[in-house]
């Protein structure tokens, strides 16, 4: 009787970075801006209603940016990694011999025995030369490969879901206090950002937390002493 041999599960975070970064580019953008414009707006004496239309036309706004520029960013990897695949096809279909050299000398950098390399090339093209060029010699993967539309929606959703933050907080918030209350609590939704995001890619947490906490930070009170200067006083 043939035994099989059960084939051991693994669960890699590089497959995670595509959509990874553009949700969290998209909280962290979300929560700072328009905590900071919230901030500018009520260090003006804004109403409490104009604080509200403050927030929600930036939480639209925005989303919209995002998800355009995301979309226009990652659109242009995906037509230059195409660019190189259409090239790469056509070397292969026109220039085999070499292209099989070409391969088999990446596995040889690597550690392989010069004639198991080329054993290993010639097994590859011929089950999928294009995937095995795309992979070991442009380094473009099905797991890494430019995604726009995915982009696009993943840092509009997340940007929305980091603007509702510190809306909320003005909902809910006294309205005396209410420049203290948006930088503290931007400051704990973006630490809980940086863990979660470093937690998802088999990061530090602390540091993972302080990266964004920091960073965040810093974005506020630059447009503090930007308000200072132009007469707020926060």
């Amino acid at each position: 009787m043939k035994k099989f041999t059960r084939r051991h599960a693994e669960s890699h975070n590089s497959s995670r970075i595509g959509w990874l970064r553009a949700a969290v580019l998209g909280a962290n953008d979300g929560i700072v801006s328009t905590s900071s414009l919230l901030i500018g707006v009520a260090a003006a004496n804004a109403s409490h209603s104009a604080l509200l239309v403050t927030g929600m036309a930036g939480l639209v706004a925005g989303a919209m940016s995002m998800a355009a520029g995301e979309y226009v960013s990652v659109h242009s990897q995906a037509d230059t990694e195409h660019a190189d695949l259409v090239r790469e096809k056509m070397e292969i279909e026109t220039k085999p011999a070499a292209e099989h050299r070409e391969l088999a000398e990446i596995y040889v950098r690597r550690g392989v025995e010069p004639e198991l390399a080329r054993q290993v090339a010639s097994q590859l093209m011929a089950h999928d030369a294009l995937g095995s060029h795309a992979r070991d010699e442009l380094g473009i993967s099905e797991e890494l490969t430019a995604k726009p539309l995915s982009a696009a929606f993943a840092s509009a959703m997340s940007f929305i879901v980091g603007a509702i933050l510190p809306v909320a907080v003005v909902l809910i918030a006294p309205f005396q206090n209410l420049i203290f209350w948006i930088s503290a609590m931007s400051l704990i939704f973006l630490a809980t950002l940086g863990a979660v995001a470093a937690r998802t890619g088999g990061a530090p947490l602390l540091m993972g937390a302080w990266r964004v906490t920091f960073w965040g930070a810093l974005a506020m009170a630059i447009t503090a002493v930007v308000g200072r200067m132009f007469g707020a006083v926060v």
